[in-house]
């Protein structure tokens, strides 16, 4: 559907599937607001967009592993944008070595999930004053891999990049299922999607077998441009109108698995996460 007159705001847009998104979204219509790390990146990003579509992009810089950089990020944009009709959380990444961030979490988990909860937590007002507003969660198919590891969550006893990545990708999609039924009856939906696997600068950074392995099949993947599909269908379809809580790929829904079905796993998770950012308790089962 055309998005004249729309806003939209796309996380990890300097480049790769992010930017392809942006671009997409613009093509449709969109304003669009891209969020990069870098500023010469993400600025290239937007003025290629304004080049290939003659339509309007804001930049805004935060590193989103940073609670303090998300909740200031959240301000500019809802300064700039007092009604937000789609947010795309596509910022990730995996690390071969662990780290922790300011904030003192695993930046797997920091970065491919609590940026998506804290940030969307900040957006609540803007995407409530939209007429019909949609959350894009990036998610992976990696996530049917993955484990919420509730006493190791941060892998201090032993890391392993996919396996923090795996954990951060479920948490995503847990975190729609429960933020899906909090938002029921109101005109904010909320999906997960996986772009399949793509020929990105994603997993640049991993060194070792992990590293080596993705050098030998990254030949053999898609392009970033449709890699964006998906996210480009959930936000934009409009047989998906008033659809929430669910999981998509190759721009078809897809059977849920048992862990993602489990509502007490939802749950906890969603608990969890906005007191790791900071969330009121008061708040926690809101």
């Amino acid at each position: 559907m055309r998005l004249d007159g729309r806003t939209a705001l796309v996380t990890g847009a300097s480049s790769g599937i992010g930017a392809e998104t942006a671009l997409g979204l613009a093509r449709l219509g969109a304003r669009v607001g891209l969020v990069g790390r870098d500023r010469a990146r993400t600025e290239r990003a937007a003025a290629h967009l304004r080049r290939e579509t003659g339509g309007a992009a804001d930049v805004f810089l935060a590193d989103l592993s940073s609670q303090a950089e998300i909740r200031r990020l959240a301000g500019e944009v809802r300064a700039h944008y007092p009604a937000l009709d789609i947010v795309v959380n596509n910022a990730g990444a995996i690390f071969s070595e662990r780290h922790v961030t300011v904030d003192g979490i695993e930046r797997t988990w920091a970065l491919d999930h609590l940026a998506y909860v804290l940030l969307t937590h900040e957006l609540r007002a803007p995407l409530e004053a939209a007429p019909r507003a949609r959350i894009v969660n990036l998610a992976s198919a990696a996530h049917t891999r993955g484990q919420i590891d509730f006493d190791d969550l941060g892998g201090e006893r032993r890391y392993s990049a996919m396996k923090a990545y795996a954990q951060a990708k479920l948490g995503n999609v847990l975190f729609t299922h429960a933020l899906a039924r909090r938002l029921a009856g109101s005109p904010v939906t909320v999906n997960a999607v996986h772009p399949g696997v793509v020929a990105s600068e994603f997993a640049k950074n991993i060194r070792g077998a992990l590293g080596f392995a993705w050098s030998l099949i990254r030949p053999f993947l898609i392009s970033t441009e449709a890699g964006a599909r998906t996210s480009l269908h959930v936000a934009t379809a409009p047989e998906l109108d008033g659809v929430s809580g669910r999981y998509f790929a190759k721009c078809r829904e897809t059977a849920a698995s048992a862990r993602r079905r489990d509502e007490a796993l939802q749950e906890r998770v969603w608990t969890l996460s906005r007191q790791q950012v900071g969330i009121e308790a008061a708040h926690a089962a809101q």
